[in-house]
């Protein structure tokens, strides 16, 4: 049974990136929680699965395709959860990429431009989108998906690191801008997590793994769910008197 303090009890909340990964176990502990559960990105049969088991937990869900680096897709998002729940009390911008692996001074501007695209421009218009929607409807939180290379970067990784540093100050400058209305903002920095973006890139350089491992004090790479208690409590009233912060949920890495 989830403390009453960190229950999630009739609300809707708005998972990206929410077909695997940090966003599927995200959404599945917001159901648990007692939230209704709406789960977007690029590829609905994925999603639809991820909306299958929420509603086998006995919450309402629906998935939605949509790309969160492409703007004309941002508000239809918005308008389809606001049409069927009538309002967004969570915001989980988890979506996010990096499509290139190589040294700062090689960096193209079209990698450049889609990695900013999804994991900072889009981060900010569906916040806004959303925080629209909260004001009209007495607040909310937003849980912004930063990165500990937005806090440390790594090399080969300069786009992905820089986007990350923004969500850190897109953070801080929403909190700050929307806490009038009653919209909390804060952001989560992960460290290595097995996702199917990272495990990609160890396969093409095991090496870069081995290096990460013998960095982390606990208990090395970890599972998405490690980011699962994070999530419930900046999501829940359990936080309420916290906004515009950055939680590095690492393993210790940061330390290193």
């Amino acid at each position: 049974m989830v403390s009453t303090r960190f229950s999630l009890e009739g609300k809707v909340a708005l998972v990206t990136g929410g077909s695997r990964g940090i966003g599927q176990a995200t959404a599945l502990a917001f159901a648990e929680a007692g939230a209704d559960v709406v789960v977007t990105s690029r590829k609905l049969p994925d999603l639809e699965l991820v909306a299958e088991d929420i509603r086998g937990l006995g919450r309402k869900s629906i998935a939605v395709a949509a790309h969160i680096g492409r703007m004309d897709q941002i508000q239809g998002l918005v308008d389809t959860v606001v049409a069927e729940f009538g309002r967004i009390d969570v915001l989980v911008n988890n979506a996010g990429t990096s499509v290139v692996w190589m040294p700062a001074l090689e960096l193209e501007e079209r990698a450049w431009d889609s990695i900013m695209n999804l994991n900072l421009k889009g981060l900010f218009f569906l916040s806004q989108a959303v925080a629209r929607v909260m004001k009209e409807h007495g607040g909310g939180s937003i849980i912004n998906i930063s990165s500990v290379d937005g806090l440390k970067p790594e090399v080969n990784n300069s786009a992905y690191n820089i986007s990350k540093a923004g969500v850190v100050m897109a953070t801080r400058t929403m909190a700050r801008e929307w806490a009038q209305y009653s919209i909390r903002v804060n952001c989560i920095a992960p460290g290595f997590i097995h996702t199917r973006l990272m495990d990609s890139r160890w396969e093409v350089d095991p090496e870069n793994r081995a290096v990460i491992d013998s960095k982390i004090l606990l208990e090395g790479v970890a599972q998405p769910d490690v980011l699962v208690g994070a999530m419930l409590y900046l999501a829940s009233d359990a936080s309420a008197y916290q906004t515009g912060q950055t939680i590095a949920v690492d393993g210790g890495y940061m330390l290193t």
